[in-house]
């Protein structure tokens, strides 16, 4: 026979098996077959045909005779879907259970975890020299209020630092200030000499100092770019941290204002 597709579809959306839905719409086409007939009738293997038939009649949707040979009728179609529909709302009961049960369970789990954040979650520690070159740059973008910076060789970015003097000049342009302190070795280097003109040429203030105890830029107070120079890797080996911190970015604020005040001004440190 030829069975119904659409039906078949229908049953399996009501939550039958397929070979179930087969097996019950070959049942609904006469008052009764044995489990071979119905086999053959529903295209149904026979060695699976049997678990079928067990499974209709224990959600009763067919019915079985005992006799020599047992056999199985359908019962009526109003009666299977009302009986298939009535399973489905339990099922749909038990998953509104569990879903509610799930929501209290993860809801306080959830709402607590919004207000816990990874403790070191403002530090990014920066190893690679092209990605401390951009977050020199980033750095000198972000500040709208105050640029201040302990410069010794090597740069962090080239000497000639376009983005940086840019940097320096809109911030002036804002209302802003940019002050640097360098070391006094880099009256030497004509290079840095260079530096020093050209950001002094942008608006920034320069001092100099015999030494300072690392490379360090702080924005508005509240953001900080520094080397911590590796003690075992040896010369050149450099690790950078990026924080957003104001409370650390305030501390180092106060002792570049030390060192500031104790520097020398640009005018007067020789070759300047």
């Amino acid at each position: 026979m030829d069975v119904d597709d659409g039906s078949v579809g229908d049953l399996t959306a009501l939550g039958l098996a397929r070979y179930e839905a087969r097996v019950y719409l070959a049942l609904v086409r006469r008052e009764s077959y044995t489990a071979t007939e119905v086999a053959r009738e529903a295209d149904v293997p026979r060695q699976r045909v049997y678990d079928v038939l067990d499974g209709l009649v224990r959600r009763r949707l067919a019915t079985v005779r005992q006799g020599r040979v047992a056999t199985f009728s359908a019962v009526a179609p109003e009666l299977a879907t009302a009986r298939l529909m009535a399973l489905q709302r339990e099922s749909l009961e038990r998953l509104e259970q569990v879903s509610s049960a799930l929501v209290t369970a993860l809801l306080p789990v959830w709402s607590d975890g919004r207000t816990k954040t990874d403790p070191l979650d403002y530090i990014e520690v920066l190893r690679d020299p092209k990605a401390i070159a951009e977050r020199f740059a980033d750095i000198q973008e972000q500040a709208g209020r105050e640029l201040l910076s302990f410069c010794r060789p090597p740069f962090l970015a080239p000497v000639a630092n376009t983005e940086g003097i840019a940097a320096v000049r809109r911030l002036r342009r804002a209302g802003g200030r940019a002050r640097a302190v360098y070391t006094h070795d880099a009256l030497g280097d004509a290079e840095v000499l260079e530096h020093v003109r050209c950001f002094g040429e942008a608006g920034e203030e320069a001092r100099f100092t015999s030494e300072l105890p690392l490379k360090l830029i702080i924005a508005d107070a509240s953001l900080v770019l520094c080397d911590m120079p590796d003690p075992v890797a040896g010369t050149g080996a450099t690790t950078a941290l990026y924080i957003e911190h104001p409370a650390l970015a305030h501390c180092l604020r106060l002792t570049f204002e030390s060192v500031w005040g104790r520097a020398e001004p640009a005018g007067t440190a020789r070759g300047v």
